[in-house]
């Protein structure tokens, strides 16, 4: 007998095992998280390649040995009579797994055990095989574990999950062994004469997979190349005969697999798989909406789907009543089915208000995941009420509203914050624009885990609904870390679309999806008001100006003229929009420049400057790097020179622990007025440093 390693996804060592025994019941096998060690003949080896429908890969051990210095990797690989394997003709390459005190560095490993095999053939003959990273002819894994080292050859080649009929896949497609596994545990292959649906089939993985099962077509019956094709032990005549036992149990099933999504694309995908598959014909293909698909006159069977989990932030929001009346129509339409659902985001499953009968953790890639069975029998097909959530961010954001209703009754404005990480452990800010609301989640501490920061964040997304009656549509969900350069502006999303919004007078267009900021800077809303108070009769110039609504303030404040200056030409375009949906009409300029170069070239002089750069810029469009705390006072200077006697400058800046040096700037001329607290609204005053502002006089 050989010993070979069988791998597989975490949380399916339990079902490798027992598909693996039912393929090769002499073998002698032995489960280890993620894996499971068998000890066996060649033949069984191919088998389970041929058969298995759970494992990654087949490795056949070679070497083994204790490591205690690096020089002991060499040792063991240089135990394997190499050419006896391959020729000095054959490519081949080394993939090192694991690391321990002595061997920290896993290329490094790999290399070690590349210079054995290679000084061997030296050796030998006088001539090395090549290293080929992509398809070699022999792949070699050394793994190791604590202080062994064990030196394997993949029979396998390509992962044995990557079935010969997916060329392309739809948006977080599940992997092949994966939708086996979730066929296995929602019970259908053990009654395989009962319905099978996938009503969100995507690019129709569950339902080939389960189509093959149903055919009792071997899955790697159409894999050309092998990990052993190129293998001077391969036994051809061996393999040679399972493939034609295989093709002789070949069967016709039932023609009882029902696919459904709402993507034409993504469904003629599907289809196009299915032909590839040679498994078409087994599967019923609708393009439905989900919540308006049901199946009449069948016989109840088994449900089982990989739903889309919003593992982009964005979409989560929309799946929640997605799902909620999802459940409502499984309720009604699939009484007495069997459900189960893949997930990574638990929150929306429970939106669907029924009772799981069992959970298992799986790994979908690199994604951890839940699959959950229900079963839809009477008492969960009962219609329960919506109770309400409670708890510490649904209390908090209520108070906080009550006290904002009352604040607002003096304010002209419908953009406002209503949330800012009062609870730490809620760590997100809420901006409500109109009747939409943002939702910033800022990036998690180090200590919290992502997993309990993803499930808060969905606490938040569950509550907003009812706590402030806003449309789950109209929920933003952004992640929001420190932004460097042109970080700050480039674009998440490419929605395009814009809604309307008031301010003390004026109007703005913002788009609250495609950029990490929406277009206006809540927090300068006071400041915003200052200079339309001090313009009357001004030239204004606005630098930096973002999409201008400093300047729209400015001129309806009177200005005589205002110049705005911005280095993207998308927000100097937003700027005009924003003059227009104002209807103004005058002495308006706009600039796309380079505010620094511009600023030192220009010669006009201006009453009131207004001064908000970012607190860092790399940007290639500007001639250099900029960095607000040691480039302000040169800022400053080339301003002065473009400011008229006893002109004044509004600077700003976000960075938290910037430091004006205010003697450096009276010897400018100015004398010096620090606005900041003044200019903090009442519903950003939780985050005092959130921007700092000083009026700048000028006095001669």
């Amino acid at each position: 007998m050989f010993e070979f390693l069988i791998t597989a996804a975490k949380g399916l060592d339990e079902l490798l095992i027992d598909e693996i025994a039912t393929l090769c019941p002499n073998a002698q096998l032995k489960s280890k998280p993620g894996q499971v060690v068998m000890f066996a003949e060649i033949e069984d080896a191919y088998r389970v390649c041929l058969w298995s429908r759970l494992a990654n890969r087949v490795l056949f051990k070679l070497s083994e040995g204790q490591v205690n210095e690096a020089e002991d990797l060499y040792k063991i690989a240089d135990m394997v009579n190499w050419p006896t394997h391959f020729g000095v003709n054959q490519t081949f390459v080394v993939d090192f797994n694991g690391t321990n005190k002595q061997i920290n560095n896993t290329q490094f490993g790999a290399l070690k055990i590349k210079d054995a095999i290679v000084d061997q053939f030296t050796t030998f003959f006088d001539e090395r095989p090549s290293v080929r990273k992509i398809a070699p002819d022999i792949r070699i894994h050394a793994r190791l574990w604590r202080d062994v080292l064990t030196v394997y050859l993949d029979l396998s080649g390509r992962s044995l999950h990557q079935r010969h009929y997916r060329h392309k896949t739809g948006l977080a497609p599940v992997k092949e062994h994966i939708a086996c596994a979730m066929l296995i545990r929602s019970g259908w292959t053990k009654n395989q004469q009962l319905p099978l649906l996938d009503p969100m089939c995507g690019a129709g993985t569950i339902v080939i997979e389960a189509a093959l099962m149903a055919a009792n077509i071997a899955p790697g019956l159409k894999r050309d190349n092998w990990g052993f094709s190129q293998w001077k032990q391969h036994e051809d005549t061996l393999w040679q005969g399972l493939l034609s036992e295989a093709k002789e149990q070949i069967s016709t099933p039932h023609k009882l697999i029902y696919a459904n999504d709402i993507d034409q694309s993504v469904l003629a995908l599907a289809k196009e798989n299915a032909h590839q598959a040679d498994v078409f014909s087994y599967i019923n293909f609708s393009y439905s909406d989900i919540n308006h698909f049901k199946l009449d006159g069948l016989t109840p069977g088994y449900i089982v789907s990989n739903p889309p989990y919003g593992e982009r932030l964005g979409d989560t929001a929309q799946l929640f009543p997605l799902f909620k009346q999802w459940g409502s129509l499984l309720k009604r339409e699939f009484k007495d089915w069997s459900l189960s659902l893949l997930t990574s985001n638990r929150e929306l499953l429970r939106q669907m208000k029924l009772t799981a009968k069992k959970e298992y953790q799986l790994m979908n890639g690199k994604l951890e995941c839940q699959l959950v069975n229900f079963v839809l029998d009477e008492a969960n097909c009962q219609e329960r009420e919506t109770k309400l959530i409670q708890n510490d961010f649904v209390n908090r954001l209520a108070k906080n509203l009550q006290r904002s209703n009352k604040w607002l009754k003096s304010q002209n404005t419908n953009c406002y914050r209503i949330y800012d990480a009062d609870l730490p452990e809620y760590n997100v800010a809420i901006d409500c624009y109109a009747d939409w609301l943002v939702v910033q989640e800022y990036a998690a501490p180090k200590n919290v885990p992502e997993q309990v920061a993803k499930k808060r964040l969905h606490e938040i997304v569950a509550a907003l609904p009812q706590v402030t009656k806003v449309d789950p549509d109209h929920i933003v969900l952004k992640v929001r870390e420190q932004q460097k350069g042109k970080n700050q502006y480039q674009k998440v999303a490419q929605t395009k679309q814009t809604i309307e919004v008031y301010e003390n007078g004026a109007r703005f267009k913002v788009n609250l999806q495609d950029y990490l900021d929406t277009g206006l800077f809540l927090d300068h809303r006071i400041t915003r008001q200052l200079v339309q108070q001090q313009a009357k009769g001004k030239n204004v110039l606005n630098l930096f100006a973002y999409t201008g609504s400093v300047s729209v303030h400015a001129a309806l404040g009177g200005a005589k003229s205002v110049t705005t200056v911005d280095m993207s030409n998308t927000y100097i375009e937003w700027a005009k929009d924003n003059f227009h949906l104002n209807k103004l009409k005058g002495a308006y300029h706009f600039e796309q420049a380079d505010c620094l170069t511009w600023l030192k070239r220009h010669q006009q002089k201006y009453d009131l400057i207004f001064i908000d750069p970012p607190s860092f810029s790399n940007s290639k469009r500007m001639e250099a790097t900029w960095d607000v705390q040691r480039d302000y006072l040169d800022l400053i200077q080339d301003a002065a020179k473009c400011l008229n006697t006893f002109g004044s400058i509004f600077f700003s800046n976000n960075l938290r622990q910037f430091k004006l040096d205010e003697e450096a700037i009276k010897a400018l001329g100015f004398s010096v007025k620090n606005i900041s607290q003044q200019t903090i609204p009442e519903d950003f005053q939780r985050n005092p440093k959130i921007h700092h502002c000083w009026i700048l006089s000028k006095e001669s």
